[in-house]
């Protein structure tokens, strides 16, 4: 038997990463609004590593904040130790008609360059799949950039396939 949760009924305090005992200081936790600043830091950071998009620190805040503030969109989380935040991943909800149920988008996953390869970006990961089956998501769905082929091979190793679908977009007029 599945529980059903609607949007409101995520808590994000309920998720704590179970994967960070080889790490005794780091944590992985729901980002807060007060953790803004750092946020935008790691988001221009992987904007540098993106061809889509441009840098822009008040374009990142304006979206950041409109998840942080209305928990009901999505959810950021955060690898942390007791002096910075140095690695997040921002999942967002959506609601799968095919699949009958709320899914989740995950999306601007990154850790900071000096603490790659160290097994955080698994720690990171884990804590996300911990969070959607706890809340009964459907699917996690991946976005990732086409050039980056050593984020592929990791979320490949960590379970992830390519799908038949194909991620297209048209952007606003008013955001370009």
């Amino acid at each position: 038997m599945t529980t059903q949760h609607s949007l409101q009924d995520l808590d994000p305090d309920s998720v704590r990463s179970k994967a960070g005992r080889g790490h005794a200081d780091v944590r992985v936790e729901p980002a807060t609004i007060e953790d803004l600043p750092e946020l935008i830091e790691l988001m221009m950071e992987l904007m540098e590593l993106q061809g889509d998009f441009t840098p822009d620190k008040r374009a990142h805040e304006r979206g950041i904040s409109l998840i942080l503030e209305q928990p009901n969109r999505g959810r950021i989380f955060v690898l942390r130790n007791d002096e910075c935040i140095f690695g997040m991943a921002n999942l967002l909800f959506t609601i799968s008609t095919a699949l009958g149920g709320l899914v989740v988008v995950l999306e601007d996953f990154i850790i900071h360059p000096d603490h790659r390869g160290q097994g955080y970006g698994s720690m990171l990961l884990d804590a996300v799949v911990n969070f959607a089956e706890q809340k009964d998501f459907k699917r996690i769905t991946l976005l990732t950039d086409q050039i980056g082929e050593e984020a592929q091979n990791f979320f490949k190793k960590e379970g992830f396939e390519h799908s038949k679908m194909i991620p297209m977009r048209r952007m606003s007029k008013k955001s370009t």
